[in-house]
């Protein structure tokens, strides 16, 4: 067989463009005979590193490349129209030189030419052309269009130009045999070309799906990628289905005409050596003060730290554990990297950027305790250093920090300007196609109605790890449906075709990349929304030996920070957060009882049963709550908490384990446990129990089996000396050995790791402990920290009420920014207020500060004319209660605000212009600013809640549901705190999980419509999507045009109602309600006579209702509701009455008319 290489491979990475799967793609290149080949995505390196690993693991060699788009002029030049159009041009890098120069060729294509697409110019090519190989491209290569627009000498001094950019041998002209009727005149032109200018061809396939079978799934993901449907006309399409990977037959089939440009692809391929280095570290260096070595300077660092953490006189077995780590850390090489994590941290600490106590596992580290990186002591949580760095395994130490939020990019910045601009990037992420989001997408493309894939999509489970082949398997229902129903067996066989593939790019949320020369010597750069990114993910920049750090923006670090700064400027006392006690049996009381709104990581709703369940009087018993809450280890919750309130049926396998489980009550929690039971009962060292416990994780079968003799029997080498005792010479009796090797096996694959357990759980107990003794300022922080999401300022409203702290409305004297505290009242900010920008807020608290307090709104008009307030906000402040402290009603304030700026602005023009005329004179100065105020009354409650609904987002000095809250708590099942999910996908999904919401379910939710949009479906009939919003926030319930005939005269805006219906619930949306039921909630109130007591009343007219109550007994209920209380609460049978004309006025005048209603 003649050898052949293919040299234009479009992979998976030419993002919703090629369909080739790197791993599929090797396999058939291999099956097909071939011994080499080439990546070349559109603009991308992306793929490279994988292509890289995986051709070298199956004895193809890795050709690596890229084709480029070119600029028509200049990459600078960027004119609309001129310069949208590029051309293509592949390019192969032929040695280490050629390897760099392509990437930064690729890179310079993003951060300097991209228009449309990442272009580069010939003068970029010129400079960086060395080591590498070109190929003229496709049909949209500059040559070939040169060609196509009949204009041969153009297309011959293109090539002559580009075959003295990369030298005689290194530029070829590519020919290709597609069926395409151009691409024929394109080869005879080029073949001319090549006679005439001596440069040789070469044959490609421009192969973007593995099989010609591929053709019909890639013509969909072409849909996908252009938001278009199989069945529209004008869609691009390739106009052929033979840019697949083809075997050398076929190839010299096509080109047998030609066979030197056949034969020119082996002697590229054999000029083409590239290998990339695995595993060499690139760490920046860390400058340290003269006269010390990297090393003394960490050990001094680590000393003075250690005895700040433990005293002079901490013990020989802490000053033994910081010797080991400091000398795996020096015999790894990993001296600087941990001073260059010090030393940012130093920087964050001494400008008041909030740290986290560690996240991950550094936290089992002494030497990151010491230095400050982590504040969990290692030794008190029985935390792992090798579980975090490992001797006998050379992997990258892994340190996140959690920040502030709001500073993150300080510290970000800081980090840049050390280690220089170029030397720092953000790191790239794939999104991929997931199972439903591939049937989904399919469908779409497919035009299969909506409604139809939808009930398709909604048959694959909600699950980690889900794919639509294990879909097909447990979901008999969806499988009958694949076998009985023609165009689902398409839709699936096509999704699965795509699903997994890489649909786009973005930012990795937090990894920093930080490398020891300029990064694009390493990796191929891109722009994301103006970040410089790398295009090699996390995991590949670690095996190439760059240093990644998580920097990550934790918003509960702000509410702490603010916190703080609250009770100092409230209470004079300054806390230091890391110092409290963390065995304060307050704060676990109010942990078990519930009241965990606000607790980091503790406040939804299953963690908090869970906590009720629980108990937790320890911060073990936190650090095993959020461990073991997550789908897989909440099946040992039960049996975790049977065995902490009933120590006495504690069981051990074996008394050696004791001493490991005993902080989880007998249970296996940690990964850290599952090291240390190999460890105590076989003899492995840490390291290697840290490689058993990575080898469970990933369930392989051979390896474990043979590990299982390792545990129970132990290793012996060549000569009987024992390096691993195994469990049975260590007195553990087979069996039980076999079913404690078992039961790690069922539990490692989805243990936690304890050290981050830890660190959250501190951050959990730090935010319980101020919500106890400093609740106010507490949820002031909290509320500061979530301005602009009502839903959620909705819900810590409400706990404020519940825990009897008075959330004020805004007020323009006292008021400040943001939520402030004030008499241990929360006073709201002016910036929660619609239509208030942040300047008109400056400028009157500037006015306020500088010249006191407003006296009456005529002098706030007086005072802030001129500044940057209109009349729009002023009527936003009036609405919103900013004014009411004025005693003057809203009303009024309304009527008279225009006429009041209008009357100011022109005497102030007047005076300014100088023009008094005879009749000004003779009037008296300022006779129209009068305060007077027309004689009206204040507008009605729910009038004055739904203005401050408008102006704040949510209801303030009253709830239009405060009076039905007994009702709604006796209809409704489900509110919008429990709908709430995050957006991440697998953390939303697992969520849904385990707060036992499922598709479909029967709910009933009740609340007051906010919001009421209509639509015309296709056959004219109207539909409604309603927003409903209870206590806690606003849900969408969506009326199809059957019910909505029905109820539309109850879905008026403002109608408070009670929806029965059923759950939605779609990936990447907040879940839903469909609507078969509404009730008005005047229909569910219980009938009888209802009392409000607006005032305190004495004890002798407390006596005397009860008198009067009694004289008229009967069996009507009666309801009192005082001025504090959130409801109506049911009187004893002994105070009901019978209902007449006697008693109604006798009440009514006792208690004022208004605070009487029979219903």
């Amino acid at each position: 067989m003649k050898d052949f290489v293919h040299l234009h491979v479009h992979t998976e990475y030419s993002l919703l463009d090629g369909s080739n799967r790197i791993k599929d793609l090797i396999q058939r290149v291999k099956e097909l005979g071939m011994n080499s080949v080439a990546i070349t995505d559109h603009g991308v390196m992306y793929g490279v590193v994988e292509f890289y690993k995986e051709a070298v693991n199956n004895n193809i060699k890795p050709i690596l490349g890229c084709e480029i788009y070119t600029a028509k002029r200049s990459m600078l030049d960027k004119q609309p129209g001129l310069d949208s159009d590029y051309g293509h041009l592949v390019l192969l890098a032929k040695n280490q030189t050629g390897y760099k120069n392509l990437m930064k060729i690729v890179s310079l294509g993003f951060t300097e030419g991209f228009y449309y697409k990442p272009r580069v110019d010939y003068q970029t090519l010129e400079k960086y052309s060395e080591g590498i190989i070109a190929l003229s491209a496709c049909l949209s290569g500059d040559i070939p269009t040169a060609i196509l627009n009949n204009d041969y000498e153009k297309a011959a001094e293109l090539a002559i130009k580009l075959n003295s950019i990369f030298g005689q041998d290194n530029f070829y002209l590519e020919l290709q045999h597609n069926g395409i009727s151009e691409q024929n005149l394109v080869n005879q032109q080029l073949i001319r070309l090549s006679r005439e200018l001596g440069i040789p061809l070469v044959a490609t396939n421009d192969c973007h799906f593995l099989t010609k079978e591929a053709a019909r799934s890639h013509e969909i993901l072409l849909c996908i990628q252009t938001g278009k449907t199989i069945n529209d006309e004008n869609r691009m399409k390739f106009s052929t289905d033979e840019i697949y990977v083809k075997s050398p037959e076929e190839m010299y089939e096509s080109f047998k005409n030609v066979e030197e440009a056949l034969n020119n692809t082996v002697k590229i391929a054999e000029m083409c050596n590239v290998e990339l280095e695995f595993g060499k570290l690139h760490l920046p260096s860390f400058e340290v003060e003269e006269g010390y070595t990297p090393y003394e300077y960490l050990r001094e660092k680590c000393y003075m730290g250690l005895t700040q953490r433990f005293g002079e006189n901490c013990g020989e077995e802490v000053k033994k554990r910081l010797e080991y780590e400091l000398s795996v850390i020096s015999r790894m090489g990993y001296v600087d990297y941990f001073l260059i994590v010090w030393d940012f941290i130093r920087y964050a600490r001494e400008h008041d950027i909030m740290v986290g106590p560690g996240r991950g596992s550094a936290a089992g580290s002494l030497v990151s305790y010491c230095l400050g990186i982590t504040s969990i002591n290692p030794l008190k949580y029985n935390l792992l250093f090798e579980r975090f760095l490992n001797p006998e395994r050379i992997s990258m130490p892994d340190i996140d920090i959690d920040f502030c939020y709001e500073r993150r990019q300080e510290v970000i910045d800081y980090v840049i300007s050390k280690y220089g601009k170029d030397k720092v990037a953000q790191i790239i992420t794939f999104g991929t196609m997931a199972a439903r989001a591939a049937i989904r997408d399919v469908g779409r493309a497919l035009d299969i109605p909506y409604g139809e894939v939808d009930i398709i999509a909604k048959m694959i489970p909600f699950q980690i790890g889900m794919n639509i082949n294990k879909a097909l398997e447990v979901n008999p229902e969806l499988r009958k449906k694949y076998e009985l129903e023609e165009q689902t067996r398409l839709l699936i066989d096509t999704a699965i075709s795509l699903e997994g593939l890489p649909r786009h790019a973005s930012t990795h949320a937090a990894g920093v990349v930080i490398s020891k020369e300029p990064i694009v010597e390493y990796v191929p750069l891109q722009l994301n929304e103006n970040n410089v990114t790398t295009q090699f993910t996390m995991g590949l920049l670690e095996e190439l030996g760059l240093l990644k750090m998580d920097f990550l923006g934790l918003r509960t670090l702000t509410v702490i920070r603010d916190t703080i700064n609250l009770v100092e400027q409230g209470h004079n006392i300054k806390i230091d957060i890391n110092n409290i006690n963390y065995d304060d049996p307050n704060v676990y009381k109010m942990i078990g009882e519930g009241k965990t709104v606000g607790i980091f990581q503790l406040e939804s709703a299953g963690m908090t049963q869970f906590m009720k369940e629980l108990q937790p009087n320890s911060l073990e018993d936190i650090i095993a709550g959020i461990s073991l809450y997550r789908p897989g280890p909440m099946d040992q919750i039960p049996r975790y908490i049977r065995n902490k309130n009933n120590p006495a049926e504690i069981k051990y396998h074996h008394p050696l384990l004791e001493n490991i489980l005993n902080v989880t009550y007998g249970c296996m929690v940690y990964q850290e446990q599952v090291m240390q039971i190999v460890r105590d009962l076989a003899g492995y060292s840490y390291g290697r129990s840290d490689l058993v416990r990575r080898a469970m994780s990933k369930k392989k079968v051979s390896v474990m089996e043979q590990e299982r003799k390792n545990f129970i029997y132990g290793i012996t080498d060549e000569d009987g000396n024992v390096i691993v005792k195994g469990a049975v010479r260590n007195g553990v009796d087979e069996e039980t050995a076999n079913r404690i090797f078992d039961e790690m096996m069922d539990f490692a694959s989805y243990a936690f790791n304890k050290s981050h357990a830890a660190a959250y759980a501190v951050v959990a107990y730090q935010t319980a402990w101020l919500k106890h003794y400093y609740p106010v300022e507490f949820f002031a922080a909290s509320l500061n920290s979530f301005l602009g999401s009502s839903d959620k300022v909705s819900q810590y409203v409400n706990e404020c009420k519940t825990l009897n702290i008075k959330v004020l409305p805004p007020d323009i004297n006292e008021s400040g920014v943001r939520f402030t505290v004030v008499n241990q009242k929360i006073r709201f900010g002016l910036a929660a207020i619609k239509n208030v920008g942040e300047n008109a807020i400056q400028s009157m608290i500037a006015e306020r500060n500088e010249n006191g307090v407003f006296k009456s709104f005529l002098d706030f008009c007086q005072r802030i004319e001129g500044r940057e307030i209109n009349k729009r906000c002023i009527e936003s402040l009036i609405k919103s209660g900013a004014f009411d402290s004025l005693n003057v009603y809203r009303s009024k304030l309304m009527a008279v605000y225009e006429k009041f700026l209008d009357g100011i602005a022109q005497s102030r023009k007047k005076s300014m212009e100088g023009q008094l005329s005879i009749f000004d004179l003779m009037q008296e100065p300022q006779e129209s600013l009068k305060e007077e105020y027309p004689d009206i009354k204040e507008y009605p409650p729910n009038v004055m809640l739904a203005m401050e609904k408008e102006m704040l987002g949510l209801y303030v000095s009253g709830h239009p549901l405060s009076e039905y809250q007994d009702i709604l708590d006796k209809n409704v099942n489900l509110y919008s705190k429990d709908m709430l999910v995050s957006g991440n996908d697998e953390n939303g999904e697992m969520e849904l999980e385990l707060k036992k919401l499922s598709d479909s379910m029967k709910v009933t939710v009740g609340g007051i419509i906010v919001s009421r949009k209509t639509k015309t479906t296709k056959n004219n009939n109207l539909m409604a999507f309603i927003g409903l919003e209870d206590l806690y926030g606003t849900m969408e319930v969506i009326v199809f045009p059957t019910v909505y005939e029905r109820y539309s005269q109850l879905l008026q805006q403002e109608s408070i109602v009670v929806v029965n219906g059923r759950l939605s619930l779609k990936e990447d949306e907040q879940p839903k309600i469909i609507c078969e039921e509404v009730l008005p909630i005047k229909s569910l109130e219980e009938k009888g006579l209802y009392m409000y007591f607006n005032r305190e009343l004495t004890r002798e007219e407390s006596t005397s209702l009860i008198a009067l109550l009694r004289y008229f007994s009967g069996t009507t209920p009666t309801y009192i509701r005082k001025v504090n209380d959130g409801s109506y609460k049911k009187l004893d049978r002994q105070y009901w009455i019978d209902v007449n004309n006697d008693l109604l006025e006798e009440l009514e005048l006792r208690l004022g008319k208004g605070n009487i209603s029979l219903k």
